[in-house]
């Protein structure tokens, strides 16, 4: 996937902690839904005009322009999302006055839940490489429970069907 939502070079881009670069590649997908649902209505409007003989009206113009300013528009509020997240997850992300973030010892109460999942999830991934043994410690996890809330369960069945 090529990242064009946000202006970041290559080294700056390797700086994102990993729920930065899953806010980043979230909203790229965005994007791209929204191009692609651009060109999939200019393509039908222009399937409609050529059907109805009047392929050579300005109207495809003007609705093709129509379209494209939509687009921009709603590009454009993914990516003020886009840097608004990124800029609060900066904020918050080297720790308060407990210490650095870092799951389980000290957790980021800042993060929205699918943030909070991402987190949790990587650390039981790299906890251990055998799977039974990350879904019991996970199961075992009373802090999990509380910290991701709704998104516990999820987890507990993903990291089960590795088993």
């Amino acid at each position: 996937m090529t990242i064009d939502i946000v202006d970041l070079t290559d080294p700056e881009y390797s700086d994102l902690n990993a729920v930065q670069v899953a806010m980043v590649r979230e909203a790229q997908q965005k994007k791209n839904e929204i191009l692609e649902r651009a060109e999939q209505q200019k393509e039908e409007y222009l399937s409609m005009l050529i059907a109805g003989d009047m392929a050579r009206n300005t109207f495809y113009e003007l609705t093709k322009a129509r379209i494209d300013a939509e687009a921009q528009e709603e590009i454009a509020a993914v990516k003020d999302d886009l840097d608004y997240q990124l800029a609060y997850e900066a904020l918050g992300s080297e720790g308060d006055e407990n210490g650095p973030y870092r799951y389980p010892e000290n957790p980021n109460y800042n993060l929205v839940p699918s943030q909070r999942f991402l987190v949790v999830r990587n650390y039981y991934m790299q906890s251990t490489d055998d799977p039974d043994a990350r879904l019991a410690a996970y199961a075992a996890d009373t802090l999990a429970r509380s910290y991701l809330g709704e998104f516990y369960t999820t987890l507990y069945d993903l990291l089960a069907a590795y088993c």
